[in-house]
């Protein structure tokens, strides 16, 4: 079985934000990173070579591939701020109804700009997303 494409790096995070070129873009994942230390409690470290991460997780899928992720995180893309969070904690869809300006897919949030949002609603999005991935990987028989 491969291995998975997005393990931590030793490239710095802080090194990685510096060489986003966009400036508004570069402002609010200084932002996020903050914001996501602040919530998870933990130092951020790359994923692969976009992906800032903050704490991680193993997952083992019914196929049996089983690899390890980061349990909270982001990227500055080019198009928008990305962040990977779990979207189906129970209240998930309130705080997404009060966000702001964004768009979502499976495991992904995405931001245009921070201003466009509500960062109080966000800061609770990421904290119960990352609260609800460690309870169900940590203690996945629910103990």
């Amino acid at each position: 079985m491969s291995e998975n494409k997005t393990a931590p790096t030793d490239v710095s995070p802080e090194d990685f934000i510096e060489r986003v070129e966009n400036a508004t873009r570069r402002e609010d994942a200084w932002r996020l990173l903050e914001m996501h230390r602040e919530i998870t409690g933990h130092e951020p470290v790359m994923w692969g070579p976009s992906i800032i991460g903050f704490d991680s997780y193993h997952y083992v899928y019914a196929s049996g591939r089983e690899g390890d992720a980061a349990a909270a995180g982001f990227s500055p893309r080019s198009a928008n701020l990305v962040l990977y969070v779990a979207l189906d904690f129970e209240g998930a869809d309130e705080l997404l109804a009060r966000l702001g300006k964004h768009k979502t897919s499976k495991a992904c949030l995405y931001i245009t700009r921070l201003a466009q949002v509500d960062e109080d609603v966000l800061r609770e999005l990421i904290a119960r997303s990352y609260a609800h991935v460690k309870e169900i990987y940590d203690d996945p028989a629910g103990d």
